[in-house]
């Protein structure tokens, strides 16, 4: 007989919560291994025994075979004695944080924890879901090794049922069975239940309550069914859902939250649903039904039959597939499309917590659909908008965050970045590692702030990892300011859109040299103005501000971001015309210089050419100015849907491109002048769509024009697109249109938001090249 060996495999990465201590259990059996198997923090350790080539086939198939929902790293094998072991077993996780001794161990620990995200519930368990015969038929909370939620789940490391929001629920016999039972799917699936051990539903309505999973759903239904709005509890927080076809329904959500004009998502129930309400094409269904389950932006038909209220204004509705049994089984009993929006106040993060939801969104929900199983931490959901293209994230949420990502070297010690004030996320960062959390919303309410902390602690006692710095933006008057202060760790500051440059620059480590576009709403500047049309050369670390657009003054300073008329306003008074709109005290004021600080933001352009169209004065939420005027600009009748990298494309209303001055200021920087759009923007006798699209075409030809100053400045041929005005497909698409032409290699984040959700990854980016 050949003499058999002995093996330790440690296995980072994804590896818990992803039923891979049972994968390997079945694997160790069908290659004939003995030993053991046992979660440690956040890898997974093997003591395996057999013969050589046993050990190397068995081996191979760990990485090749693992499970889909698995991300393993390298393996680390190393021989070691023998135990003897007579079978394979599944032993009690250890934590090897407890033994660990100094700090260089318990970084060590920290290199290899990894925490996965929510997920979707799977083909099987919805099959069970429906099958009459189940004793799981119909449970709103069934799930295995497969699927389920995590993030929002888990509450320590290593990742067993004592360390999740499962642990007060004991489990039943059927249950323990196939928990134990190693050819079982439901084996060590540390979140299953049965409507005999695990969480249900309860329905409330003022002083109606019912209890049980049927009875609840079935009122949660009427209640939909009624027209009301039902608060319902999911996987990472509340929704609050209605009728998406009642225009009644509808319009009180958006009265009673109050959300007059921002865009809700619409919930359908299946792919043959979602293809009657938008277009689509194969590669984009793929995204929706993707783990992460995400809300996507697509052109709505015509004959929707939606509520005209979800998106009023624009060409777009998000749209999401169920990705909760408990969303599965509402869907197909109500047989509709739901309004599924935050269940929050706006602004704030989503609320998870029974008692709170219930007291803060009183005034919106007429009816709640709670139950038992607590959310530890808060995941809203995902959202995409296709772009030349490609699906790209606008946001992070439940099953996409927490988003772990690699860096290029090695950080000289563990920080915390503390990102945006609006579209707010975290990155805690050490050695070579970067994990980004999921959205946490606008930090002007003391409970975004709460939230903030909330999840600052938790990704640093999750990942076992100790921030010793905090990077901020330089904006003295962000939300992150106070964390900040209050934690008394020493800080880096970090200028706004370089931050921007640099998470886009990590996305393409081939490139070596930028021409960077970083084109948002606002951000404070280098030379203390607010910054937000400018092009960088360079790299990470050392940015060079090249090109802007000629500045102008916002009368109101920060009001200017939700009243677009003041930004109309100003680029009038800069071009020595008369605005009858604007009261002549606050003209006083402007040409006083006061509170009308210098802005050379594209974001603050767009408001103004929407005000100045007439299509929005007044904005009720951050971009909608900039969002309605590309909806007028896009022609829906002429957008195309066809498949591969050129699906979705934006056709425009015809607008021919308006040639914007471009010269250079004294120190050097090349500024392209805005004021010809003047005449075009406000001529009424022009069609609208055309204006609008002259306005997109313009400001796409402007930043060719600066690409082509800078390249023969630089010899640089890399372009990259940042920053929140890049959300906007229409400008997109005609900027990497005519980029292209003129012989420049474009690049648009797919990772990363483009906008300020993946600025505090950017932030760890400027600060791993400058310290």
């Amino acid at each position: 007989m050949p003499d058999r060996a002995a093996q330790r495999i440690s296995i980072s990465g994804r590896v818990q919560g992803v039923g891979f201590r049972p994968f390997v259990y079945r694997l160790a059996h069908q290659h004939q291994i003995t030993g053991w198997v046992r979660n440690v923090d956040g890898s997974v350790e093997i003591h395996a025994e057999g013969e050589l080539t046993q050990l190397q086939r068995f081996s191979d198939a760990l990485l090749a075979e693992a499970p889909p929902l698995s991300a393993p790293g390298p393996l680390a094998v190393a021989t070691c004695e023998p135990e003897y072991a007579e079978a394979f077993s599944i032993l009690d996780s250890q934590s090897g944080s407890a033994a660990c001794l100094n700090a260089s161990s318990k970084m060590a620990e920290a290199w290899s924890i990894h925490v996965p995200p929510d997920g979707f519930v799977c083909a099987d368990c919805l099959t069970e879901l429906h099958d009459p015969a189940n004793r799981r038929h119909r449970y709103p909370f069934i799930n295995c090794t497969q699927c389920g939620p995590r993030y929002t789940l888990i509450t320590a490391l290593p990742y067993d049922r004592p360390n999740t929001a499962m642990r007060d629920f004991a489990l039943c016999p059927d249950c323990r069975q196939e928990y134990e039972n190693p050819l079982d799917r439901r084996f060590h699936a540390e979140p299953i239940a049965c409507p005999a051990c695990g969480p249900h539903l309860q329905f409330v309505s003022g002083e109606t309550t019912h209890d049980g999973d049927e009875a609840a759903l079935a009122a949660a239904v009427a209640a939909l069914r009624a027209g009301k709005i039902v608060a319902v509890k999911g996987v990472g927080g509340y929704h609050l859902l209605c009728d998406a076809r009642n225009d009644d329904a509808v319009s009180s959500l958006r009265t009673r939250k109050p959300r007059p004009a921002k865009p809700l998502a619409v919930m359908l129930r299946d792919i043959n649903a979602l293809r009657s309400v938008v277009r689509t094409t194969p590669e984009i269904e793929m995204v929706l039904a993707a783990p992460e389950r995400p809300i996507v932006l697509l052109p709505k038909r015509a004959d929707a039959g939606l509520s005209g209220h979800i998106a009023p204004g624009l060409a777009e509705v998000g749209c999401l597939l169920p990705y909760s049994p408990l969303h599965d089984l509402l869907l197909s009993d109500f047989d509709g499309p739901l309004v599924a929006t935050s269940g929050n106040l706006s602004g704030e993060p989503v609320l998870t917590d029974n008692p709170e939801a219930q007291a803060r969104l009183a005034h919106i929900a007429d009816a709640f659909l709670h139950h038992d199983r607590p959310i530890v931490r808060p995941a809203d959901d995902p959202v995409y908008r296709v772009i030349a293209g490609v699906p790209r994230p606008l946001r992070l949420g439940r099953g996409s965050a927490p988003l772990e990502l690699e860096l290029p070297v090695s950080l000289p010690e563990p920080v915390l970045a503390l990102g945006s004030h609006m579209k707010n996320t975290l990155c805690l960062a050490w050695g070579t590692r970067a994990v980004v959390s999921p959205h946490i919303g606008e930090l002007d309410t003391p409970r975004s702030l709460d939230t903030l902390a909330q999840v600052a602690a938790d990704l640093q006692r999750l990942y076992q990892v100790q921030a010793t710095r905090l990077l901020v933006d330089r904006h003295p008057g962000y939300g992150t300011r106070r964390f900040a202060r209050d934690s008394g760790l020493p800080l880096f500051e970090v200028w706004h859109h370089p931050a921007h440059a640099s998470a886009l620059a990590w996305e393409f480590p081939d490139v070596e040299k930028w021409i960077v576009f970083a084109w948002d709403g606002v951000g404070f500047g280098m030379d203390q103005t607010l910054w937000g049309g400018e092009a960088f050369t360079g790299a990470p670390g050392r940015w060079q501000r090249a090109a802007s657009f000629r500045p102008f003054r916002l009368p109101g300073g920060d009001k200017a971001g939700s009243e677009p008329w003041r930004a109309a306003a100003a680029l009038l008074w800069e071009a020595g015309q008369s605005v009858p709109f604007a009261p002549e005290p606050l003209h006083q004021a402007w040409l006083a210089r006061l509170n009308s600080p210098a802005s050379s933001a594209v974001g603050r352009l767009f408001d103004a050419a929407a005000a100045l169209c007439g299509v929005c004065t007044h904005a009720s939420f951050e971009g909608e100015g900039p969002m309605r005027l590309e909806a007028v600009a896009y022609d829906s009748t002429r957008a195309s849907a066809r498949s591969g990298s050129e699906s979705f494309r934006a056709a425009s209303a015809e607008g021919r491109a308006i040639e914007l001055p471009l010269d250079r200021d004294p120190l050097g920087i090349w500024r392209s002048d805005w004021a010809p759009l003047l005449p075009v923007l406000t001529d009424t006798t022009r069609p609208l769509a055309e204006r609008a699209a002259s306005f997109h075409h313009s400001l796409a030809q402007a930043l060719v024009d600066q690409a082509l100053k800078l390249r023969a400045q630089t010899g640089i041929r890399s372009v990259g697109l940042t920053g929140g005005v890049f959300q906007n497909r229409l400008l997109a698409e005609a900027a990497i249109d005519r980029l292209q032409a003129a012989g420049f290699a474009v690049h648009l984040p797919q990772r990363v938001p483009v906008n300020d959700a993946g600025l505090s990854f950017g932030q760890v980016i400027e600060f791993l090249y400058q310290y």
